[in-house]
């Protein structure tokens, strides 16, 4: 399977190609009706687009993914693992990024949104063409596979330890809950019997009084 045969990088607003690189093959050329098309579709690409999509052409295919106000797309054989195909843009994503960073620090977004001319950024190709020779290796591409289902496996735990943790938590506060009414009864029960306790205190003496008067009225 051949690495990826073209990848370009826009600004999302207008799609400006900012840097590009292509890695023609034997069997296949990236003329410019290919470029062009590339750039047709990053044109028509909107902010109601998914972040990330995948566009069959034949017997290729292109693949796009948005980051910031950056878009970045590939074109690959029909052939070449989807899942590879992203990933290859991601680790694009993040190289160009970096090195925007080390180049222009904090303003490199306004940076991106000035740039006037087209290729404003074309001396980042090197960076994206080492990373076609980094997919270009099968024992390379199995690797990165390999590593990308390790960090989702290690994502996907993480996530069933927070949920389980969670229902810990849930549990926690059932009890406590039910504690809360036991308690609640209880003190509903025992001021019930500080008020008759108050009432036998406050009235008892005068009860006990006139039960007196009347058993001497009874006696004479």
């Amino acid at each position: 399977i051949m690495p990826p045969l073209l990848t370009q990088v826009a600004r999302t607003s207008d799609a400006l190609p900012l840097v590009a690189t292509s890695t023609p093959t034997h069997t296949f050329t990236v003329s410019n009706q290919v470029q062009q098309d590339a750039k047709k579709l990053l044109r028509s690409m909107t902010a109601s687009n998914p972040n990330k999509m995948s566009i069959d052409s034949g017997n290729t295919v292109y693949y796009y993914m948005a980051r910031e106000n950056l878009c970045f797309l590939t074109l690959t054989e029909q052939a070449y693992p989807k899942r590879m195909a992203f990933l290859y843009l991601e680790e694009v994503a993040d190289a160009v990024m970096q090195e925007l960073v080390q180049e222009f620090g904090a303003s490199w977004r306004n940076t991106v949104d000035q740039a006037a001319r087209p290729f404003q950024f074309i001396h980042y190709d090197p960076i994206i063409q080492r990373k076609q020779r980094e997919f270009r290796d099968p024992s390379q591409q199995k690797s990165k596979l390999n590593e990308d289902l390790t960090e989702i496996q290690s994502i996907m735990r993480k996530n069933i330890d927070e949920i389980l943790n969670r229902g810990e938590k849930l549990d926690h506060v059932s009890t406590m809950s039910q504690e809360l009414q036991s308690k609640s009864k209880d003190f509903s029960w025992g001021a019930k019997k500080l008020t008759w306790q108050a009432r036998l205190q406050q009235y008892g003496p005068m009860a006990v009084g006139a039960l007196i008067v009347l058993i001497i009225i009874y006696v004479k």
